[in-house]
């Protein structure tokens, strides 16, 4: 059996599908028809009601944009500059990376800096950075950007996994519980969540800032709090995150924004191994364990 190395753990080639499928059955059994029944029997307002199932059935989720949707009436995400516009790959025309729109009158001065700095290297020829083609964690709310391979939910009582199959990137939404008094800063922070009635909604902080906002190099501090409602639409068959971003020396105002998923179904969890001996990958350092995790 192989090992793949995903630069922060090791997972064992062939076996992540088998636990992840198998912690699910567990985590989220089947209700019995006579539980059904007791609870179709009791009065309306003394049942509780079931959460959201995004999981069941391997049911896979792919997001519909690289790109963060402007929420009307508010502050804007980062675009694209007008004079360079972003043309992705398969869309008729040369492809390009993507240079960000320095006048959005949300961005700090030090924050507009870092982009302008970004923007400078695509324009020279340089290779524009996103998390996904550099092999390093997207972070929050990074990781609602990933596109092409699917994100997979395993819902447990106390706890809510987001696995990214690309490399096997991994959220861990705690239920019912408060933040930690001073969660020390990573990759994803700290995400804590509840359900109310159909909406999954996650609160994080404790976010590193090692990370960008965006595909557009947006950057941030330590001070980013996001907030995230997952709800499934369009009879089960989407999956819509609406999100608000606030980091007061990032941002002069909050702002919120809509990523949405299409459902893939049935569909397997891969294994992908992206920063496996790519250790020079595309001018940015890809983070490296300098010791096992487990």
């Amino acid at each position: 059996m192989r090992t793949l190395t995903s630069g922060r753990r090791s997972v064992a080639g062939g076996a992540l599908s088998a636990i992840i499928w198998t912690a699910l059955a567990v985590a989220v059994p089947a209700q019995q028809p006579a539980a059904q029944q007791a609870a179709a029997q009791q009065p309306a307002a003394q049942q509780k009601a079931s959460p959201p199932d995004f999981s069941s059935d391997r049911v896979g989720w792919i997001a519909t944009s690289p790109d963060f949707v402007a929420v009307p009436g508010g502050p804007s995400p980062s675009r694209s500059d007008p004079a360079h516009p972003y043309v992705p790959n398969n869309a008729g025309g040369q492809p390009t990376f993507r240079v960000a729109d320095l006048s959005n009158p949300n961005l700090k001065p030090w924050a507009r800096e870092v982009m302008k700095r970004e923007n400078e290297k695509v324009l020279s020829g340089g290779i524009g950075f996103t998390a996904r083609s550099s092999c390093r964690p997207a972070g929050v709310p990074g990781f609602m950007m990933f596109i092409i391979e699917p994100i997979f939910f395993v819902q447990a009582p106390k706890e809510v996994l987001m696995i990214h199959s690309g490399n096997e990137e991994v959220r861990r939404i705690h239920l019912d519980v408060p933040h930690s008094a001073n969660p020390k800063p990573s990759w994803y922070g700290e995400s804590v969540g509840h359900y109310e009635g159909d909406t999954l909604v996650v609160d994080t902080t404790g976010l590193n800032d090692k990370t960008f906002i965006d595909n557009y190099r947006t950057p941030h501090t330590e001070k980013l709090h996001v907030q995230e409602r997952w709800k499934l639409i369009n009879d089960g068959n989407m999956l819509e995150v609406n999100i608000r971003v606030e980091d007061p020396d990032t941002f002069n105002e909050p702002w919120s924004t809509v990523q949405r998923y299409r459902r893939v179904q049935p569909r397997e969890l891969g294994e992908e191994a992206c920063a496996e001996n790519n250790y020079g990958l595309f001018d940015y350092h890809i983070p490296v364990a300098d010791k096992p995790d487990f």
